[in-house]
């Protein structure tokens, strides 16, 4: 039997939906766990725990990654760490609304380098683009279906 996925893991320090996380976790009767570093003030807040770790390049990350089970959810926009949470068994979303499978990240890690080989070449790379009210409801709208599917659906 599968273990429901109930908590939600965040890679907090640059990730634009926290107020959409906390709301739905508060909504679906789970928790939120938000990792950052001393250089990003985050308040906990009913059904949301803050952990704040040092400010070393990778500390939240390796934090997450040590605190990961296949019963998560980690939300996150890297894709190093999207990486780690699915070879733990977690499911992975971006804050964009974006579910990552094991068949694409392979690919996503093959983009990333090829950008920072370009970059560390001189050459310049878009960025993302603007971040947008859609795109808040669209991750609000499946991490609610992540969080209330999986009791009855465990492979969502």
């Amino acid at each position: 039997m599968t273990v429901p996925r109930r908590r939600v893991v965040v890679d907090g320090d640059a990730c634009p939906v926290k107020a959409e996380i906390a709301r739905t976790v508060r909504g679906c009767g789970a928790t939120a766990l938000l990792v950052s570093s001393h250089a990003h003030v985050l308040v906990p807040e009913p059904s949301v725990e803050v952990v704040t770790v040092d400010a070393s390049d990778q500390s939240a990350d390796l934090y997450i990654a040590n605190v990961l089970t296949k019963s998560d959810i980690l939300v996150t926009g890297d894709y190093g760490l999207a990486a780690l949470g699915l070879a733990r068994g977690s499911a992975v979303l971006t804050p964009r609304g974006k579910v990552i499978r094991e068949s694409d990240i392979e690919g996503l890690l093959e983009q990333r380098h090829f950008s920072a080989r370009q970059r560390r070449g001189g050459l310049r790379t878009k960025g993302p683009r603007a971040f947008t009210n859609e795109d808040r409801e669209r991750f609000q709208q499946k991490l609610t279906t992540l969080l209330q599917g999986m009791q009855e659906n465990p492979d969502l």
